[in-house]
């Protein structure tokens, strides 16, 4: 028998993998955490299924998200970046990365970890919602809005509220999966 699912996800395998897989599972690894805020900021403006037909891609264009690596790139890598069709050719976008990849390790140094840090905006644990449906999920929040400007604060580019909520949902800050969907209680 088929088991129920977040109806946003539905008629797409890959979208319908990476929900009963990775979608809303809490992520404490930097490696991770880095690789999925890379990703929220190449989707803004974009559909979340198109960064995920990407993510092969990206992670062989970027080094597999080795943010020492990226925070050395230099005018030439930008420039092959810019010329790889299996990413999101957005000059804005590579920049940020670099810069994000910067930032990601001073807070680091600051905090002993990214995760020490991007889970302390909810006291370290997971903020269970309790969604019937998926069209009741929010594209912000106060603590989304409070993370954004703490992550601008510190030199982060492209990490607006809705991209910082969708970063939350993805790595588990936040479960919003829809309360019958079987992932709920797993996550």
């Amino acid at each position: 028998m088929e088991k129920y699912k977040c109806g946003w996800c539905i008629g797409d395998a890959l979208y319908e993998a990476y929900h009963d897989q990775e979608w809303g599972v809490p992520v404490y690894d930097d490696d991770t955490l880095f690789e999925f805020l890379i990703l929220e900021t190449f989707q803004a403006g974009l559909s979340w299924i198109t960064i995920l037909r990407k993510r092969e891609n990206f992670r062989k264009a970027f080094d597999n998200f080795d943010y020492k690596k990226i925070a050395t790139y230099q005018q030439d890598k930008i420039d092959s970046l810019m010329q790889d069709a299996g990413i999101i050719r957005n000059k804005l976008k590579i920049q940020a990365t670099i810069t994000n990849a910067k930032a990601f390790m001073e807070v680091q140094k600051e905090f002993g970890s990214f995760s020490k840090y991007s889970w302390a905006f909810v006291d370290g644990k997971p903020i269970k919602n309790k969604l019937k449906t998926h069209k009741e999920a929010v594209a912000t929040t106060s603590i989304s809005d409070t993370l954004s400007k703490d992550l601008k604060k510190r030199g982060f580019k492209f990490v607006g509220s809705t991209v910082i909520y969708a970063h939350m949902q993805a790595t588990g800050m936040v479960n919003d999966h829809e309360i019958n969907c079987f992932r709920y209680k797993e996550v």
